[in-house]
């Protein structure tokens, strides 16, 4: 069905069982995270809060908490717009086999936005912020913060809907230095299309206008995070995959979603920044509080009985996993047509998504005898680097297969056939002084960072193994060791210091390793953590600490390294220092009094009793 209102989606999970209401008076200071993340935690259902202190307004969360919630919330246009997607790649496809993609020509009917409908139902009422739910989601945020905004704006030069650009960029709505109803914050990095509006904007010194677009049809939501191929606007994205066209009006100069919840509008000028954050993020840790756009209010608008949406952002898994997997499996087809000889790419969830990235390639470049070597993954992976968010990436494993049976979503697998190929004299590529994500402070500063390469190919060279050598278990640098998975050991030493410091003990640490490659052959990567039990204890605390804790250039090390004409390389096992580093952001942590103040709604008598089963 074509949902004309979140209410309509709410609704209709209600009556197939897949949501909940949370009748009693909830706190929106941590109470209604906490609440959120334990049901999601479960498994559970999509919740509606009927009663926030301090607002008139009702709040929603989990909608899209499973990937089996999201397919039943879009059961009715998926695979028309799976085929959309598919065929802007291949236009002719449709002219070709008309009948095939008969569902791809029905989803064309509602992309083209629509302008002043007869109704809006957006424009019931004008609210002032305080007024929303102000929902502060951990314990050392800097204040309340919108996590499912669809903020609009355009481009100055080639006004209008079609060079618009809708994106999911996180507002902060109070604390800090913004005066309070008048202004909130505006947080985006450095790549997003809004940065290009903003860019073009500052140059003829001329405010930009921006409208943030709250609630809505669920499908809005998705289209400001879907990565589209280039051409294709989110705007048509939407009304494609809700089945109604987008509707949508001007009210003072400003773009209004007229079926969304809330739309705020006001305008951002030129050099005009205050600090934004601290906040809980998708890595796990807290980004900590930098100088961003601040946005003046305009007005705010609010629909009849609104429904105020969000979601709680924390160490992965969340709820923007099963979020990801769906926007995977609209557009997953799309990438490998855009990026020649990519066949497969996993932005790893657990690593927080940009930090790892785990692909398969096609390797045509080299005949295939025992000799072949890495030639057009290094090509592929130059390409991965290149495009849109996946140039966020720190770590790239890229293999090719030609028995196509390897699959980058299966990571234990994955792991197991790079590191028997794996030659370490050859096939780590190192890239400084780069940009990395916003949100990871693994790097010097931010934005700055590095990334690697590994590009292993070719004939099996290594039988991993599932023991620890005794050149490890008998070093007296090494307080604890345990294995990982075969090939991967983490290894547990003295806290991190400085990297002057860290620099002389990591030489002596590999010095001591030598005598022993033969026996280390077997064990191809070392991960340094100041937990040994808790990187080995399950494989999501192996890809979070190891690759959300490391800066490559920095922090990864050889055992018999060298370098010959600029290329780094070592004959002993590969070292990421995976170790807390003074720079770095401190992790998510619950608040144990709020934990605690929440647990009546999950026992008997309680709206959620009966959900943590």
């Amino acid at each position: 069905m074509a949902y004309r209102s979140l209410e309509d989606c709410l609704l209709d999970l209600e009556k197939t069982g897949r949501l909940m209401r949370v009748k009693e008076q909830v706190d929106p200071n941590l109470q209604m995270a906490a609440i959120h993340l334990r049901v999601y935690e479960a498994g559970g259902p999509a919740l509606l809060f009927e009663n926030v202190k301090g607002s008139n307004f009702r709040a929603a969360s989990n909608i899209f908490g499973s990937i089996e919630r999201s397919e039943y919330i879009f059961r009715n246009s998926f695979q028309a717009v799976q085929q959309l997607v598919s065929l802007k790649n291949n236009p002719l496809e449709i002219l070709k086999h008309p009948l095939k993609n008969a569902k791809a020509v029905g989803a064309l009917l509602h992309a083209l936005p629509i302008k002043n409908p007869l109704q809006k139902p957006v424009l019931f009422r004008e609210i002032n912020i305080s007024n929303i739910p102000l929902i502060k989601h951990w314990p050392k945020d800097g204040g309340a913060f919108v996590t499912l905004p669809q903020v609009y704006t355009e481009d100055i030069e080639k006004p209008g809907i079609m060079n618009s650009n809708l994106g999911m960029y996180r507002i902060q709505l109070n604390g800090n230095d913004y005066e309070q109803d008048k202004e909130i914050g505006l947080h985006y990095q450095i790549h997003r299309g809004i940065g290009v509006h903003q860019a073009k904007a500052n140059k003829q010194g001329k405010p930009l206008p921006v409208s943030v677009f709250i609630g809505g049809p669920p499908a809005h939501s998705v289209a400001a995070v879907m990565p589209l191929p280039e051409g294709m606007s989110e705007l048509t994205f939407a009304g494609a995959l809700a089945g109604r066209r987008f509707r949508y009006c001007y009210r003072d100069g400003y773009c209004i979603s007229t079926d969304a919840d809330f739309v705020i509008t006001g305008w951002v000028m030129p050099g005009e920044n205050k600090p934004e954050g601290p906040f809980g993020d998708h890595l796990g840790y807290y980004s900590l509080t930098h100088l961003f756009p601040v946005m003046k209010v305009h007005k705010i608008y609010a629909r009849k009985n609104a429904i105020w949406p969000f979601t709680v952002v924390g160490r992965p898994p969340q709820e923007d996993t099963a979020f990801g997997e769906l926007i995977h499996r609209l557009a997953g087809k799309a990438l490998p047509v855009e990026i020649p000889g990519l066949k497969q790419v996993n932005a790893v969830d657990a690593a927080g998504v940009h930090p790892l990235l785990l692909a398969i390639g096609s390797e045509r470049y080299t005949p295939f005898t025992d000799t072949r070597q890495p030639a057009e993954i290094l090509t592929i992976a130059n390409h991965i680097l290149g495009k849109g968010q996946l140039s966020l990436a720190k770590f790239l494993f890229i293999t090719a297969d030609e028995s196509g049976r390897l699959d980058c979503n299966d990571i234990p697998a994955y792991f197991t056939y790079v590191l028997e190929r794996l030659q370490k004299e050859r096939d780590i590529h190192f890239y400084t002084h780069t940009s990395i994500d916003t949100l990871d402070y693994s790097g010097t500063d931010l934005n700055k960072g590095s990334k690697v390469v590994i590009a292993a190919y070719g004939a099996k060279k290594y039988n991993l193994t599932n023991t620890i050598p005794a050149a490890i278990s008998q070093n007296n640098l090494i307080k604890k060791c345990r294995m990982v998975m075969p090939g991967i050991a983490v290894i547990e030493t003295n806290n991190f210091s400085n990297y002057i410091q860290v620099a002389s003990e990591m030489d002596v640490f590999t010095k001591s390793l030598e005598l022993y490659l033969d026996e280390l052959e077997g064990l191809p990567l070392l991960i340094l953590a100041d937990d040994a039990n808790f990187v080995a204890e399950k494989l999501n605390n192996f890809l979070w600490v190891s690759f959300t804790r490391c800066n490559p250039a920095y922090d990864m090390y050889g055992v018999a390294d060298f370098v010959a004409y600029k290329h780094w390389g070592c004959k002993g096992p590969l070292i990421i220092d995976a170790r807390i580093k003074p720079h770095h952001a401190p992790p998510l942590l619950k608040d144990a009094a709020i934990e605690k103040s929440i647990d009546p709604i999950f026992e008997k008598g309680g709206s959620l009793y009966g959900v943590l089963k």
